[in-house]
């Protein structure tokens, strides 16, 4: 290993970030010839296996773009990687109705070499998980993760690649956000313990172990510009800053869902779109990539390593058939595939229609007919009361014969539209499978549990929808609080439904079950929201439209 072997380029006209170019007298191979890297990698699938009905990403024709691309290595003589951040499941019906099985299976085909374990990943039991483990022929990593009372790794933490004559070691790592985001019924006897302590442990290790060439982190943690991570867990940027200079060459991440592509120091190109150049950001001498989500792109960084250097000589976000969108001077919007057309692999075509074909059978029923959207985007769920928000609580409420509903906004992963409404759509809005659960609760106690989720800020999953409910936040104190129109009494019972989630302490939510008045029902929030629009049949989103019940005051 080596203190750094990052020299510093200028790629596509930009200068390059601030580093040290270091080199340590232990590295594994010391030849001065010229030998050369290729680092492919996506992040955040989230069961996009199937292209969408734009023809866009899908992993038929990501197949196409990373044969094309290890056969372009191959002519160079370059050794390749193909790395995933993490978050395989959840996000789309067919698969996660199938526990990701096309997925996993589909990334096998691929030719993954390894992934970081995501949060999502604990979005089943942990029998699932261990299920898709042995889909998968790769590891699923994770350095951080481990069994609350023996302090052990529950899962494989690193793994060594020999490729021709480059030893390279790759260390996974998951956010710590995963015990408050994570369902506790399926995590609760797991520690994650903080990435600094384990990387800089495990990385000292390795170097007096195995001595490698390369050291790359795969990580689901997040990527900050300039290590404002808010109310997340820090993510890579502070990673790579609180280890020696050097000690990581690159961060392959995910969790945060975005192109890390950058205009200078710290700052991010926010204007990026498919086909633009990207220059990954670089901070303590290490480079940190992302390639979005949902297999939109596949990253390639190719390096070239010599004299017990790592030399970056080029990066690129390739487009998987994604539209680039322009705006005109009139507002007009056009859309054009931002490359040449990527034709789907045959094979894996074929291997992919019959997962395709077994959901697409068992959802595409309609259920009911909406007129209007209902508004569940993640701009808008996690930031401010929206109609979806509330029409899931009422329905919850519904369920429970409840005086009032909560959910929190990350609960919401997809808006309605107008027209036909099928199971399909009931899925890609509650993917998770949480029950639904209830509490009875005195006024005067419920003050207090009112100011506590109504004080979790914007731009959070815990932030909170609320149907049935009225209220004031000043000061982190709920005030003028009305249940169905009327004052809140102290003495009165109140019942209100929430999903088993956030009741165990989700999101970092106050836990419930151990409350006297808690009741876990057996419904889960996909079924509760099934049978309200079958019961309901032809719903009106402008029925559920918030009208300034919660109101902030900061």
């Amino acid at each position: 290993m080596h203190l750094s072997r990052l020299a510093l380029i200028t790629l596509f006209g930009i200068s390059p970030l601030g580093g040290c170019s270091l080199i340590s007298s232990n590295s594994h191979t010391s030849s001065s010839e010229v030998q050369h890297f290729t680092l492919l990698h996506t992040n955040d699938n989230h069961g996009r296996f199937w292209q969408n009905e734009k023809g866009e990403y899908g992993m038929a024709a990501r197949k196409t773009l990373i044969d094309r691309l290890r056969a372009q290595a191959e002519a160079k003589n370059s050794t390749v990687l193909l790395l995933s951040g993490g978050d395989i499941n959840t996000g789309v019906p067919e698969s996660d109705m199938q526990f990701a099985e096309p997925d996993f299976k589909g990334m096998s085909l691929l030719g993954y070499d390894a992934m970081a374990l995501g949060n999502h990943e604990f979005d089943n039991p942990l029998n699932i998980l261990e299920k898709q483990q042995s889909w998968a022929n790769f590891p699923f990593l994770s350095a951080n993760i481990l069994d609350a009372k023996t302090g052990k790794t529950v899962f494989q933490p690193y793994k060594i690649f020999n490729k021709k004559g480059l030893k390279i070691a790759v260390v996974g790592l998951t956010t710590t956000d995963t015990a408050k985001i994570g369902n506790p019924e399926y995590i609760g006897h797991l520690k994650f313990a903080e990435p600094v302590d384990v990387t800089n442990n495990l990385i000292t290790e390795l170097e007096a172990t195995e001595q490698p060439d390369i050291t790359i982190a795969v990580t689901h943690m997040g990527h900050y510009v300039d290590a404002n991570f808010g109310i997340n867990a820090p993510g890579d940027v502070t990673l790579a800053r609180s280890l020696k200079p050097g000690l990581l060459d690159i961060i392959v991440g995910g969790h945060s869902q975005e192109p890390v592509c950058m205009n200078a120091v710290n700052v991010a190109d926010t204007d990026f779109l498919p086909g633009d150049a990207c220059k990954p950001d670089q901070q303590n001498g290490t480079w940190i990539v992302q390639a979005h989500e949902w297999g939109k792109y596949v990253g390639k960084a190719e390096f070239e390593y010599q004299n017990q250097q790592l030399r970056l000589v080029s990066y690129e976000l390739i487009p998987v058939n994604m539209q680039r969108v322009e705006i005109d001077t009139s507002g007009k919007k056009t859309s054009q595939l931002a490359q040449a057309k990527i034709t789907p692999d045959p094979s894996m075509l074929a291997f992919l229609q019959p997962f395709q074909a077994k959901g697409d059978a068992k959802l595409s029923v309609s259920i009911a007919t909406l007129h209007g959207r209902l508004e569940g985007d993640r701009q808008f769920a996690r930031f401010e009361q929206t109609n979806l928000g509330r029409l899931i609580a009422s329905a919850q409420m519904e369920r429970v014969q409840g005086d009032f509903g909560i959910i929190s906004g990350g609960g919401i992963r997809s808006s309605i539209e107008g027209g036909e409404v099928s199971y399909k759509d009931i899925l890609s809005v509650h993917p998770f499978k949480n029950r639904i659960s209830y509490v009875d609760m005195k006024g005067e106690e419920l003050v207090g549990y009112l100011s506590t989720v109504a004080s979790f800020p914007p731009d959070s999953g815990a932030y909170c929808q609320f149907y049935g409910v009225e209220l004031t936040l000043e000061n982190g104190l709920a005030q003028n609080i009305k249940i169905q129109g009327k004052p809140i009494d102290k003495e009165k019972t109140y019942r209100f439904s929430i999903n088993s989630y956030n009741a165990a302490g989700g999101d970092g939510y106050p836990t419930l079950k151990n409350h006297p008045g808690f009741v876990a029902t057996d419904a889960t929030d996909a079924e509760v929201l099934k049978e309200f629009f079958l019961k309901h049949n032809n719903i009106n989103a402008a029925d559920f439209n918030p009208n300034s019940e919660i109101t902030i005051i900061k």
